[in-house]
């Protein structure tokens, strides 16, 4: 089952995360949701990156959560699920357990914005929610109630990150941005006391990525 191309390109991200080094084994998971027709595209659970194809990933109803083809979706699909119903914006969700990050979550740290990079992908801290275990909808609402409005993603203590965005590219890419700067983060902790910068100089840097950088 396709939806205009949207089973590809989320077949075509969860396999970019081994290959980013976000994963391991079957850990984590790339959704998509095509709102016209209301259905969701997610990693089947336990299945294998490198031999996934189209027709297993999970199809699943957004309205009703009802598993409608493919394979068995990820246990995370409720967190998906839900996101996507109070989050109409998005139209992709990323969850891994990618290293760097995750030793923040681990300690219940947010990234601060110490890098420019931090500024252009999030406008400021990378947030870290508190802790939630995994039952109906309290990581969901963890998400909501401690994102940063601009920031296409957050930590979750003693968890892993999730990230979002309108496509599955654009929310791979926060992932890995996630994973990227935390590893610069912690390697900068390592020789000095990395200070955030100052307000104003991380709405000039958000400002000049969010609308000016690139060619759109």
């Amino acid at each position: 089952m396709k939806s205009d191309g949207l089973a590809a390109d989320v077949l075509a991200a969860n396999r970019c995360l081994p290959t980013y080094g976000l994963v391991t084994a079957h850990s984590g998971n790339v959704s998509g949701l095509d709102r016209m027709s209301g259905t969701v595209y997610v990693k089947p659970s336990g299945m294998d990156y490198a031999t996934m194809s189209e027709l297993d990933l999970a199809v699943v109803d957004l309205a009703t959560g009802a598993h409608r083809g493919g394979a068995k979706p990820s246990v995370d699909l409720p967190h998906h699920l839900f996101l996507y119903r109070n989050m109409p914006e998005i139209g992709a969700v990323v969850h891994t357990h990618s290293n760097y990050a995750t030793a923040f979550a681990a300690n219940g740290l947010a990234i601060p914005p110490v890098l420019t990079a931090i500024a252009d992908e999030f406008g400021g801290e990378i947030p870290c929610a508190p802790y939630v275990d995994n039952e109906g909808d309290n990581i969901g609402q963890a998400v909501l109630m401690h994102k940063n409005d601009r920031a296409p993603g957050i930590l979750l203590a003693h968890h892993g990150v999730f990230t979002w965005g309108p496509t599955p590219a654009t929310a791979l890419k926060a992932a890995v941005m996630v994973e990227d700067t935390a590893k610069t983060v912690w390697l900068a902790r390592q020789i000095g006391e990395p200070k955030p910068l100052p307000a104003d100089e991380v709405e000039k840097w958000w400002d000049r990525y969010q609308n000016r950088y690139g060619q759109g």
